[in-house]
């Protein structure tokens, strides 16, 4: 490992310059002995009292070779000290040596000649037990292997968290050569990462000898200064063998494809979650605005700053998208939705819901409903902003407001494009890539699912509405001896028009038949039921049968279509000023005296329309003038929220007040009972009776 110098350039001591003992050579336990000319021991340190066994006054004055050598070796070992005194060269090596204890041991010598002030010389020896250095330098050696060779970052850092020596790999980690490294921070080494809490740990490292163990750092190093990295990163606080502070040594591994990976399934599971909660959030109803509103709520902030949903505006129009075709026509959009994840004047530059903007060929969002692929712009620049702006003046919003990337994804159901998703990053410093392109793709699939169901049931359920309109009479035509208000009103919110109807059917002697009914089911083929029932009824009323024997002729009628449906029919016969009524499955009507409160009919239910093989039985009742009778099907008086007993109390409480008109009386009735997003129709019928023409029975 490349280390720095541990004395100051004006050649100071560290720490207040108070020298400090190393702790390597109290392990080597360094002995030093002084011999003569003669080979007499004259200097004799503690250590080698420790190393060789006598003490000072046992082998001051002993001649070295005869107290440490044995016989046999005597004579080299002279031979040896000779040279060293003659020539001046140092002699170096292991030697066996013989203990106090009559033991032989190993040691490693370093002898040398020396000369005093007097021209006399004496000779040095250094020694210390050579299995112990021997230990050392096997350690010494593994330990600079291992840390010139591994393939994780090895760094030492002194007490003032200034690096004294890295190793190979954290160089290349860094990005910054060793000799770089030694005397400064890791700020001064690290300038892309944020350093300060990192800092703080290691501080807390050196002061408490806590080891911080896997710590995560993510940042950009000048090894690879435009990828971001992830490094596991541990501190150890180093202390020689007497426990002497000396710094902090770490460990830093590459963990960036771990973290990557981390990163990714992080991003699949919210993914998921974000795909969970679009399918439970994304077409909640048939209505093509709500569903774009829905689509840009769960955009945000998951997955964009500011999200906009814009549809061809030909789609709503219920023609073929003029998005799958090419061109360089301008493409007309209308915006539906827009939605941001915090207050921004991004807001401003994209087009408010429900204004209607041409775009030319060269914008991003009218090739992306062109070509029906999606367009990424990772990094939006000052070309590709104006591309995407509706105008130079949206495009510095946008530029003030810090957007930085842009996807636009077609919304593409059945194979036509309907239009499409808008999405930038401004606070969101990470670009879109593929993965969320991907992701906004099946968000926007789903929401354009849901826009054509809404628009294919409004086409339905404007071919219902308008055939059922088509098939009840546009004015009820007024009777003598009556007055008649008629309402119709579709369902609100599903597919449900269709099944209800009245009618007025003037018949002989000034007499009226009243019909009131409702198909079961809905759509277009209740609406067909139903046009064909009022034929039926009303060929039937012609041949002047009584209400039981028309309701059973239609009975006959409904059974062969396979199909059930309820009726009331009544006739009124205003020389007589009495009604005759019979039901067939229906609510009762509801009959108001003059000056007395409203009731509701007393007759025979009866068994719908279709049933068969029932009869059906007859009523009759007085309608003098200033009476009025109401008829009406379920849709008015029936909710899944309240009992059916409640709502016609209800009906009966609004129908005990006055109202100017007839007319008045429905809008009223309509207003109070009728939630608008009732999932059905309903037809109301009211008659007032009225003095009529003389006629039979007129005088009594």
């Amino acid at each position: 490992m490349s280390t720095a110098d541990p004395v100051g350039a004006a050649g100071d001591w560290p720490l207040g310059g108070v020298p400090q003992r190393s702790g390597l050579l109290d392990l080597l336990g360094v002995a030093a002995v002084v011999l003569d000319a003669e080979g007499r021991i004259v200097l004799w340190s503690p250590q080698a009292e420790t190393l060789f066994g006598y003490s000072a006054q046992e082998a001051l004055g002993q001649y070295a070779g005869r107290l440490l050598v044995h016989e046999r070796q005597l004579d080299l070992v002279v031979r040896l000290f000779t040279e060293v005194m003659a020539t001046g060269q140092s002699w170096a090596g292991a030697f066996p040596v013989r203990h106090k204890d009559g033991s032989t041991r190993l040691v490693e010598f370093r002898n040398v000649r020396l000369l005093d002030d007097r021209g006399d010389y004496y000779a040095l020896g250094i020694a210390t037990d050579e299995a112990t250095l021997s230990k050392v330098e096997r350690d010494v050696a593994l330990s600079t292997r291992l840390v010139s060779q591994s393939p994780i970052g090895l760094g030492v850092l002194d007490t003032d968290l200034r690096y004294l020596a890295v190793n190979p790999a954290l160089e290349r980690i860094d990005g910054v050569s060793a000799r770089e490294h030694l005397g400064r921070s890791v700020q001064e080494v690290l300038p892309f990462i944020h350093t300060e809490a990192l800092e703080t740990a290691l501080r807390r490292v050196l002061e408490t000898g806590q080891p911080l163990v896997d710590e995560y750092v993510v940042g950009r190093t000048l090894a690879d200064p435009e990828n971001e990295h992830a490094w596991s990163v541990s501190f150890y606080r180093l202390e020689d063998p007497g426990g002497r502070v000396l710094g902090v040594a770490g460990v830093i591994v590459d963990v960036t494809d771990r973290h990557r990976a981390a990163g990714e399934a992080s991003r699949a599971r919210r993914r998921l979650a974000m795909i969970a909660d679009g399918s439970a959030r994304i077409g909640t109803t048939l209505e093509v605005e709500r569903t774009a509103h829905e689509l840009a709520e769960v955009t945000v902030p998951e997955l964009a700053d500011v999200a906009t949903v814009d549809i061809l505006d030909s789609f709503l129009d219920d023609r073929r998208p003029a998005g799958t075709s090419t061109g360089t026509h301008p493409a007309v959009f209308r915006a539906l939705a827009v939605h941001t994840a915090y207050p921004t004047e991004a807001a401003g530059a994209a087009d408010p819901p429900g204004h209607l903007a041409s775009y030319g060929a060269d914008r991003l969002v009218t090739q992306c409903v062109r070509t029906g692929r999606a367009i990424l712009v990772r990094h939006v620049d000052e070309r590709s902003l104006a591309r995407i702006a509706r105008d130079p003046e949206a495009a510095a919003i946008l530029a003030r407001a810090g957007i930085h990337s842009y996807l636009a994804t077609p919304l593409i159901a059945r194979g036509e494009v309907l239009g499409a998703l808008g999405l930038t990053r401004a606070r969101n410093p990470v670009p879109f890539d593929e993965d969320d392109q991907t992701l906004a793709a099946e968000l926007a699939d789903r929401a354009a699912v849901s826009m054509d169901n809404a628009r294919l049931y409004q086409s339905l359920r404007n071919t219902a509405v308008t055939l059922q309109r088509s098939l009840l009479p546009d004015r009820p035509p007024q009777r003598a001896g009556l007055e008649i208000a008629t309402r119709y009103r579709p369902a609100g919110t599903t597919n449900e028009v269709g099944g209800d109807w009245f009618d007025v059917i003037p018949l002989a002697g000034d007499q009226t038949a009243l019909v009131v009914g409702d198909v079961m089911g809905s759509g277009t083929e209740a609406a067909t039921t139903m046009g064909r029932l009022r034929t039926a009824t009303g060929t039937l009323a012609d041949l002047d049968m009584p209400p039981a024997e028309v309701l059973r002729h239609v009975d006959r009628i409904t059974a062969g279509l396979e199909q059930y449906a309820t009726c009331v029919y009544a006739v009124h016969d205003p020389h007589h000023a009495v009604c005759r009524i019979a039901a067939a499955g229906h609510l009762p009507p509801v009959l108001i005296h003059s000056g007395r409160p409203p009731e509701l009919l007393d007759l025979p239910t009866g068994v719908p329309l279709g049933v068969g093989g029932v009869p059906f039985e007859e009523t009759t009742f007085e309608l003098r003038p200033g009476d009025r009778l109401v008829l009406y099907t379920d849709g008015l008086v029936e909710t899944r929220r309240d009992m059916i007993d409640e709502r016609l109390d209800r009906l009966l409480s609004l129908l005990d007040r006055p109202d100017p008109s007839l007319e008045d009386t429905c809008d009223r009735l309509l207003e109070a009972l009728r939630d608008p997003d009732d999932a059905d129709d309903v037809a109301l019928l009211i008659a007032r009776a009225r003095p009529g023409p003389p006629g039979p029975g007129a005088g009594g």
